[in-house]
């Protein structure tokens, strides 16, 4: 997991679409997602599911005429190597230095607590 690659803003809004949807997924399923936010040409989000399966992010299973997605990295792998990768760019690999940011950010005392209560039941 350590050398997964850090996405592209929009890939990554192509990957979030993908793990909330039930796989496997559609390019027109990822196109009318998209069109909430923003609209991208057809070629764009082709040539975007195209860099995801380069980069094994996805897989595709073809269908008659139709591509589907599948993904191959789970979205709390994907956070978990981002974390990592802040951590020691931001922190130096430093939880403390980490720690008196939240702090210093203004994080309320009842996240806080959440995050104590994550980390003594060892599900960080």
């Amino acid at each position: 997991m350590g050398d997964m690659k850090r996405l592209p803003e929009s890939e990554l809004e192509i990957m979030q679409i993908v793990w909330r949807s039930t796989p496997p997924v559609s390019r027109a399923v990822v196109e009318s997602e998209l069109k909430e936010s923003h609209q991208l040409a057809p070629t764009t989000i082709l040539t975007l599911l195209t860099r995801l399966c380069d980069k094994n992010f996805l897989a595709i299973e073809k269908k008659g005429r139709t591509n589907y997605y599948i993904p191959l990295i789970t979205e709390r792998e994907y956070l978990a190597s981002e974390s990592r990768n802040l951590l020691d760019r931001l922190y130096g690999g430093s939880l403390t230095t980490l720690a008196t940011a939240l702090c210093d950010s203004g994080i309320s005392k009842e996240e806080l607590k959440k995050l104590h209560d994550l980390l003594e039941r060892g599900e960080l």
